[in-house]
């Protein structure tokens, strides 16, 4: 609990933490008022349809998760490499190690410390997501009556907690990656070739591609639920395409496997320097 709550305030500190979650309101906001003004001003009644339905509650809410776990993967994977390629670089992990701490028990305490850091981020960008989304709609001159649906809203927990644990599978992959290299530059260069590298093979080994972690977690989260997921293709017409329940006890794999790699080679490495 000690390295674990030590870790909390660390990361609270670090620049990272709210460039991670400004960018991705950021973009978010882009996108939702770029999409509103084109559904006030547009001529074209399918543009203007289309447009509209970013902002329209309760679709609103699927749409802010939907861009959150899908962008938020590749912002998580980064994070998870700053995080564990600094312990390295800055020389913590060998200060922890010297004063007798388990190398295991503190991996562990640190990674969960990035799980919590990520839970709390993706709870404010949704919050701003849904606001800008309120915005949005006024500016499009959109009904907000669905922000209240029952339905949408009993659904919300679900989604979000099935979203987040995806998020957290991705952040162990590039942390495990950054443990490997020992560095954060190559943990992140090599976290987004890995996660780019696998979004470009699915053009050509769709059925190989399914099973690995980022299409499994894209797969996840999309369960049909008013395009909440972006589109993973979780069932779809695709009879070969994974289910979104089996997706996510592959993310449940490979994020058990993330881990235990970085566990090991922490064990093993000899920590200088």
């Amino acid at each position: 609990m000690r390295i674990f709550l030590a870790g909390l305030r660390k990361l609270i500190k670090r620049p990272a933490s709210v460039v991670s979650v400004g960018l991705l309101v950021g973009l978010l906001g882009l996108i939702i008022i770029a999409s509103s003004t084109v559904g006030q001003n547009t001529q074209d009644p399918e543009d203007g349809i289309a447009a509209r339905a970013l902002v329209t509650f309760p679709g609103a809410n699927d749409f802010v998760l939907s861009f959150l776990f899908g962008l938020g993967g590749l912002v998580s994977v980064i994070y998870g490499a700053a995080v564990a390629g600094s312990e390295w670089s800055w020389g913590t992990l060998k200060n922890a190690v010297a004063r007798g701490e388990s190398r295991t028990r503190y991996m562990l305490a640190t990674f969960v410390s990035i799980a919590v850091m990520l839970a709390v981020g993706l709870t404010i960008a949704f919050v701003l997501g849904v606001g800008l989304a309120l915005l949005g709609a006024t500016i499009a001159g959109v009904s907000t009556a669905g922000l209240t649906d029952a339905d949408a809203l009993a659904r919300l927990p679900a989604m979000a907690g099935r979203g987040w644990f995806t998020i957290v599978e991705q952040a162990s992959l590039g942390f495990a990656i950054a443990t490997l290299a020992r560095s954060q530059l190559a943990g992140i260069g090599a976290g987004i070739a890995f996660y780019f590298g696998e979004t470009f093979a699915t053009i050509f080994l769709p059925d190989i591609i399914k099973y690995m972690p980022f299409a499994a977690a894209r797969t996840a989260v999309d369960t049909g639920g008013g395009g909440f997921g972006g589109g993973g293709g979780g069932g779809g017409g695709d009879p070969s395409a994974l289910s979104a329940d089996t997706a996510l006890l592959l993310v449940a794999v490979w994020l058990v496997g993330a881990l235990l790699v970085a566990v090991l080679y922490t064990e093993r490495a000899e920590i200088t320097g």
